[in-house]
């Protein structure tokens, strides 16, 4: 007889609920609600589509952050530099690489815009970034790279100072251009003077190739003078470029000026603003009258030949060595040793248009002097003539002002320079002849002023 299973239920129990459990798993496995994995393709187009969204949205937050010029333009006019505009938000930051000068710029419109302070350079590559605020505050961040033009035209700037030279407080500086300039103002804005000392003046136009830069008085004693071109850029003319900057850094030394008058027959001579000196003279005959004017010293020569009075064999020709020359005027007018004349000099006007001085007191003026040193002629019945030396001190302040294109003065200093309404400037306490010229200096019998 076979005895009965008598294994433990429980065990029974245990197994049915495994088989249970693998049948459960089995149906979940099995059943439609599992998301199968994207095949290749599908997760290509989803990667496509998000990368789209983004490139959409980059674009539109960069709309709202515009840079001019444009990315990828070429041959870009340099004289409109770098704008950049936030459509809805602020302008941040703006950067700008370049192997060329540094550019610099300011936010204006309340942080809405910036723009580049100066021209660009011509034939330069700029890679200009900028960051600012868009829609909602969100960060934007765009990019432009861009070339600047290679003028087919160009002009070139020359400055008379020399490098650590030392000139007298007269001196004008004195641009001149190798192509005639129409675009006067824009040439004039490119112009920064850093002084030691703070300087008002402006600038002239004479003609369209010469500018001149001339103090509303005279020149502080002891300044030094720097002079940065920003031409690099500039249209001067239709189509016509600058591919260089200029910059000069020159002295202005002591105060030495000097005063003739034609009629009491004595110049006074004056060393940072007390006289020295007082000389007899002998000035002009009635015939050949030196010219009344405030001129500055251009240039000195020990000897100069002297040539003039008409032909050779006239009664009037002379050809002479002259000692201790100090030249005013182009046409050939000087301060000179004469110990032909010197019985003459105090009394009585003999020359042939120079002032005449004993030869010890011509090589003490001579010694003495630089270019750039005022020289005042008065009460002649000659008048000076425009540009018959550095005449630029014949013009009061306020005709000097009409030559300049922008018709603003210069407030210079330390820290450069910037343009002002001339009807903002202090009242002018200058008096003439040691710290400025007098009105109507170049006038015929002008009032004497010595």
């Amino acid at each position: 007889m076979r005895g009965k299973d008598r294994r433990p239920a429980g065990r029974a129990r245990y197994f049915a609920v495994i088989a249970a459990a693998a049948i459960g798993l089995l149906a979940t496995a099995c059943g439609g609600h599992a998301q199968s994995p994207p095949s290749p393709g599908q997760a290509k187009a989803q990667a496509s589509a998000s990368a789209a969204a983004a490139k959409a949205r980059a674009a539109m937050l960069a709309a709202e952050l515009k840079i001019t010029p444009a990315n990828g333009s070429h041959g870009v006019d340099p004289s409109g530099g770098i704008s950049v505009t936030a459509t809805k938000g602020q302008v941040t930051n703006v950067t700008v690489r370049t192997s060329g000068d540094p550019v610099s710029g300011q936010l204006g419109g309340g942080g809405k815009t910036w723009h580049s302070a100066r021209t660009l350079n011509t034939s330069q590559t700029y890679t200009v970034t900028a960051t600012g605020t868009g829609t909602g505050g969100s960060k934007i961040t765009t990019t432009s790279t861009f070339r600047t033009l290679s003028p087919a035209q160009t002009f070139s700037t020359e400055i008379y100072e020399g490098s650590g030279q030392t000139y007298g407080v007269g001196m004008p500086i004195m641009l001149i251009f190798s192509q005639p300039i129409t675009n006067k103002a824009a040439v004039e804005r490119s112009l920064e003077l850093t002084t030691s000392k703070p300087v008002v003046g402006a600038w002239y136009w004479d003609g369209d190739e010469h500018l001149y830069f001339r103090p509303r008085d005279y020149w502080p004693a002891y300044t030094t003078v720097s002079l940065d071109g920003h031409l690099n850029g500039v249209e001067g003319a239709k189509d016509v470029y600058a591919t260089a900057d200029l910059t000069q850094t020159f002295e202005i030394g002591r105060s030495l000026v000097a005063v003739a008058s034609t009629t009491t027959h004595y110049t006074q001579i004056y060393l940072n603003g007390k006289r020295i000196y007082q000389w007899p003279i002998s000035t002009g005959r009635a015939s050949l009258p030196t010219p009344d004017g405030t001129y500055v010293s251009v240039e000195k020569s020990n000897p100069v030949r002297m040539i003039g009075g008409g032909a050779p064999g006239s009664p009037g020709y002379y050809n002479e060595l002259v000692n201790y020359a100090v030249r005013f005027t182009f046409s050939g007018d000087y301060y000179h040793s004469a110990p032909w004349s010197v019985i003459d000099q105090g009394s009585t006007n003999v020359s042939h248009g120079c002032v005449n001085l004993p030869p010890t007191d011509a090589q003490t003026y001579y010694d003495l002097s630089i270019p750039g040193d005022p020289i005042t002629v008065t009460n002649s019945t000659a008048a000076g003539k425009w540009d018959d030396g550095w005449t630029e001190w014949f013009l009061p302040w306020s005709q000097y002002l009409h030559g300049s294109a922008l018709g603003e003065a210069v407030e210079a200093g330390p820290q450069g320079s910037t343009f002002v309404s001339p009807s903002s400037l202090p009242a002018d306490t200058a008096t003439a002849p040691l710290q400025t010229s007098a009105a109507g200096n170049y006038f015929a019998g002008a009032p004497s002023l010595g």
